[in-house]
């Protein structure tokens, strides 16, 4: 607020009034500043201002005191009476500042000075003449005390009855702030304080060389001890509020930013929400904190990619069960049991060294499922691998030994089209299976492959590291990972692959598939192709997630 003092023919100058904007519009002057502007010594020990003056013959005093609603005028000889001059309102007492609204303050310097102090709204200005005394200035105008005499205090309001609580707003009760909450910016932060009550006069003075700014809220009250509130980051420090003897509530406000950072500080009034609201903008470079954030937001999203497809649930499929035994050897071994003990074995596999990882069985016992419905199974529990496992069979040909493994896909070779078809003839077993599985057809394979397609790599490089554990020496079948059109695996949203452990139709393979050991061998090596999978995947999620330096 600027000052502009006359104070001789065509003397004077201008100078600026330091203070704050209330909400309201109303500027609260610093009346140490404008003593200072006046040319007028102060001297404040936190709860009493004194302003000394010499104008005229005699020199008095004005002294301010906290919670008063009146000025008392004395002289420094004390041989006049004191006298008082009645404020509009308590001065607002704020670190080591004293503040009065604008007007108030130019009329109790006129009153007191004799000198003509205006505001001038329109203008934002205030213009002085101190050269001459007003021709009606007297101090005997101004009330009048006995020696030694403190002036009144504001008189107390009296508490509502409990019948008459709804009117306490309208008879002057107390608003009160029932809680703070802070809006973190990029570029600064938003603090609401929620009120409930009338709209009541504050103050607010911006922060100073420490950080530290004020709001005061007139006539308010709150529980100091709630709305206490330390931050451990942000650009806010600590809010802590004290009840003053005024009756207003005052907030004290750390920042945790340099004073030379802070670009702007302001307050309002939200009507709407009855809302308190101060805003801290700082001078920083808001484009590259949102680059930071939006780096941070995009590593949060690969953390939370990185769990969603951290390999954490295992399907285990045993071929066939119950009335469908399966492919069946010259001693008689029914791949149902072989590829049921093996499943057990796995599962034990990944229990014991992956406690963290669920296993899910389509079937642990013998008994029937449907082909469409383990994938069902599947696809309900989470499953993040599928592996079906199977005994494979060559009728017209019991030479032919050596384990397999399929993902889905248009068959290439005669020999994987006919394992195919075994393996999905068991739908024939099923009850209604032509309206179960009338939508299978060879379109509907090219449309399952297609959507596995989006898991295409993963479930070829699973099937190649089981491949190369469960490979034989004496393997005659051209290894190799291949591809068929397997029901079971047409349902799966997950790397999928089929597992053929060997040829019951080869007599020494039997022999070996049906003895107990080597059926955990099996699913040992199994195990490990999938740990070796398991490994390369999760390494290559992880090392996605990364940031990039």
């Amino acid at each position: 607020m600027l000052l502009h003092v006359t104070n001789g023919p065509e003397q004077g100058y201008t100078i600026k009034v330091q203070g704050s904007t209330r909400p309201d519009g109303v500027f609260l002057a610093d009346i140490g500043s404008f003593a200072r502007a006046l040319r007028l010594g102060s001297v404040f020990d936190g709860k009493q201002m004194q302003i000394d003056e010499a104008f005229g013959d005699t020199v008095t005093s004005c002294i301010l005191l906290e919670g008063s609603d009146f000025a008392v005028i004395a002289s420094a000889a004390g041989d006049t009476p004191k006298r008082v001059l009645q404020l509009a309102s308590a001065p607002v007492i704020r670190q080591d500042k004293v503040y009065l609204p604008v007007d108030q303050a130019c009329r109790m310097f006129t009153l007191w000075l004799g000198r003509q102090l205006r505001y001038n709204a329109s203008e934002n200005r205030i213009d002085a003449t101190l050269d001459s005394r007003r021709p009606d200035a007297s101090l005997q105008s101004i009330g009048r005390l006995p020696n030694d005499a403190l002036p009144p205090n504001p008189p107390e309001q009296a508490a509502p009855s409990s019948d008459n609580r709804t009117d306490a707003r309208a008879a002057g009760g107390k608003t009160t702030i029932d809680d703070i909450k802070i809006e973190t910016r990029a570029n600064g932060a938003i603090i609401r304080f929620s009120a409930s009550g009338d709209m009541r006069n504050a103050s607010f003075l911006r922060p100073d060389n420490s950080g530290i700014l004020y709001l005061t809220i007139e006539n308010a009250t709150g529980n100091p001890a709630r709305l206490a509130r330390n931050y451990p980051e942000g650009a806010i420090k600590s809010i802590s509020p004290k009840l003053l003897d005024s009756g207003a509530l005052q907030f004290t406000i750390a920042l945790d930013i340099p004073t030379s950072s802070i670009k702007s500080s302001s307050f309002k009034y939200d009507a709407a929400k009855n809302d308190y609201v101060i805003s801290i903008m700082n001078d920083v470079d808001v484009e590259a904190i949102h680059l930071s954030e939006k780096e941070r937001r995009i590593q949060e999203g690969l953390s939370r990619d990185v769990d969603k497809w951290k390999l954490d649930a295992v399907v285990i499929d045993a071929g066939h069960g119950g009335k469908d035994p399966g492919a069946i050897g010259t001693q008689g071994t029914h791949e149902k049991d072989v590829a049921l003990n093996i499943a057990r074995d796995l599962g034990m596999f990944i229990r014991q060294k992956w406690p963290d990882v669920r296993v899910i069985y389509t079937r642990k016992e013998d008994r029937f499922i449907p082909l469409k419905e383990r994938g069902q199974i599947a696809n309900r529990y989470g499953g993040k691998v599928f592996i079906s496992i199977h005994c494979n069979s060559a009728p017209n040909n019991s030479k032919v030994r050596g384990p397999e493994v399929y993902i889905l896909g248009p068959h290439k070779t005669d020999a994987a089209l006919k394992v195919a078809m075994f393996e999905n003839s068991v739908i024939t077993g099923e009850e209604n299976f032509a309206e179960k599985y009338k939508g299978f057809s060879d379109e509907y394979l090219i449309m399952s492959s297609m959507a596995q397609s989006a898991f295409a790599t993963q479930s070829t490089e699973l099937a190649q590291d089981v491949l190369q554990r469960l490979s034989r020496n004496n393997s005659n079948n051209g290894l190799g990972v291949r591809q068929a059109g397997f029901m079971v695996l047409w349902t799966p949203s997950m790397p999928s692959i089929l597992v053929e452990t060997g040829y019951l139709s080869n007599p020494s393979e039997e022999k070996l598939l049906r003895d107990r050991k080597e059926q955990t061998k099996i699913a040992y090596a199994i195990f490990q192709g999938l740990q070796q999978y398991r490994s390369r995947y999760e390494t290559r999620m992880t090392t996605a997630a990364r940031p990039v330096n």
